[in-house]
């Protein structure tokens, strides 16, 4: 081991060390190392404060020469599901009487990140350090379809699906479910600069630690939510919508806390 560590080449022969045109990917690793912390204690899920720089984020590596490489980091993430629920038939008298509520939900999300990563020393263990920057953006809504018409008759009838409130201006009950809620759309944005290490355990093959150190920016924009309002003295149905706030960040702080990388380079 000590004569391949020498001259970085494996008893087969192969490089242990990137070489130029090389690219690799990266994996958190922190669920391995947890996994086996919790081979030795009887606490699970206990073993680890560490986390990836950015969730459900693909990170990469393109090494330019042995001291330089370039950073990327992608999300694509479009998703959608629906969850259906069986209620009681509102104003049947058959305790077997249902329809059927939906609640469909949907989101974007996109990050997109770029950096440069230099590293110095010998053998398997390499000091890492660089700069680099992201950010993405994402949103997301949920509605509501519901198998109970929505009318004072229903709502007299004790309608499960409504929820009851006073009405400022009356002393008369109004009810109202929601129809849909849409979140506000995030904006994040960072520029920081990173420094660890990173060994090679086997060929094309390491783990890598680093901290992180810089600003952040994000911002969530006005939501929105729809609802159907009933009052219960009066036929028909109305609906209205409202706004949700609005929030943002910034700051100049630590970004990164420790994450642990599993590169396979090839």
């Amino acid at each position: 081991m000590f004569a391949g560590a020498q001259d970085m080449m494996s008893k087969k022969g192969t490089p242990i060390l990137p070489e130029a045109g090389d690219w690799s990917i990266g994996v958190d690793a922190t669920d391995l190392i947890q996994y086996f912390g919790n081979l030795f204690t009887k606490d699970a899920n206990n073993n680890s404060s560490l986390s990836p720089q950015i969730n459900q984020t693909l990170t990469g590596l393109y090494v330019k020469d042995e001291n330089t490489a370039f950073r990327m980091k992608l999300r694509i993430g479009f998703n959608s599901g629906s969850t259906d629920n069986l209620v009681h038939e509102t104003g049947n008298a058959s305790a077997d009487a249902t329809v059927t509520d939906t609640r469909k939900m949907s989101d974007m999300n996109f990050t997109i990140g770029a950096g440069i990563q230099k590293s110095r020393g010998k053998g398997r263990l390499h000091g890492i350090y660089g700069a680099e920057v992201g950010f993405g953006i994402g949103s997301g809504k949920t509605t509501y379809t519901y198998g109970n018409d929505f009318n004072s008759t229903t709502i007299a009838a004790g309608g499960p699906e409504s929820t009851t409130d006073f009405d400022l201006g009356t002393s008369a009950p109004v009810s109202f479910r929601t129809t849909e809620s849409k979140n506000g759309s995030t904006f994040s944005f960072g520029l920081d600069a990173f420094i660890g290490a990173e060994y090679f355990f086997a060929p094309k093959m390491s783990l890598s630690g680093e901290y992180a150190w810089g600003l952040g920016l994000s911002s969530t924009g006005e939501g929105e939510v729809s609802t159907e309002i009933v009052n219960a003295t009066l036929d028909g149905s109305d609906s209205n919508t409202s706004k949700t706030g609005k929030s943002s960040n910034f700051g100049v702080d630590v970004t990164n806390i420790g994450s642990i990388t599993l590169h396979f380079y090839f």
